[in-house]
């Protein structure tokens, strides 16, 4: 189950779960919901998303779609999203890996501005060229507008697992931190952050990504 609660001052954190936080359906409900009441207040805020024990998040809930099959379509443009929804959100935000990010799990803490990931345990990875399930369009244009070619290629193209630190030398994660200050150095890293003009941010966000956020818009048959 995902909460959002209020940290301390500015920072709110949006917790994914303690369990491998797949994106059902009722969890993607939430999070938007969560993420739109923080998005619509006016005080000064900042986000750390996170998640509670082995995971960050596993992503796409494969379950869900092999039971669903004909909501493919529907339920990956919910997907697309919320990353659109990350991607721009007017204040500043920043994941707090604390396990495995993979699949959509990882593209989703590429939605942050920031990204802070555990040093000692827990994989990144994007095993889609591995499992058989190629990058949407949007997907990969989220992942490009976020790290560098060279990084994007190896990590898009051969599903490697990048543990903290060798994420942090590719330049997939800004830092690395231990277990117990993960999220509170997240937070201290953006907390500075939190009076910065929403309409601003957001406007600037829009900007910088317009490229991805076309290419997760829902497609036309």
């Amino acid at each position: 189950m995902t909460t959002l609660t209020n940290h301390d001052g500015p920072v709110w954190v949006l917790n994914l779960g303690n369990d491998e936080n797949r994106f059902s359906p009722d969890a993607l409900a939430r999070i938007t919901t969560q993420l739109d009441e923080l998005a619509h207040g006016n005080d000064p805020a900042v986000l750390v998303t996170t998640g509670t024990g082995k995971f960050f998040s596993n992503g796409l809930d494969l379950q869900w779609l092999s039971d669903h099959p004909a909501e493919l379509g529907s339920y990956v443009d919910r997907v697309h999203a919320l990353f659109a929804k990350v991607l721009t959100l007017p204040l500043p935000t920043i994941a707090a890996i604390n396990g495995h990010a993979f699949g959509a799990g990882a593209m989703l803490a590429m939605a942050h501005d920031f990204r802070t990931m555990r040093e000692d345990r827990g994989f990144f990875c994007f095993p889609e060229v591995d499992i058989h399930i190629p990058f949407t369009p949007g997907m990969a244009a989220l992942i490009q507008a976020k790290i560098t070619p060279a990084a994007a290629v190896e990590s898009m193209t051969t599903g490697r697992r990048y543990s903290g630190p060798e994420a942090h030398r590719v330049g997939i994660v800004d830092a690395v931190a231990s277990h117990s200050e993960l999220v509170e150095n997240a937070a201290s890293s953006v907390a500075a952050l939190a009076g910065k003009d929403r309409a601003t941010l957001r406007t600037i966000k829009e900007t910088m990504y317009a490229s991805a956020i076309d290419a997760l818009q829902p497609q036309a048959d």
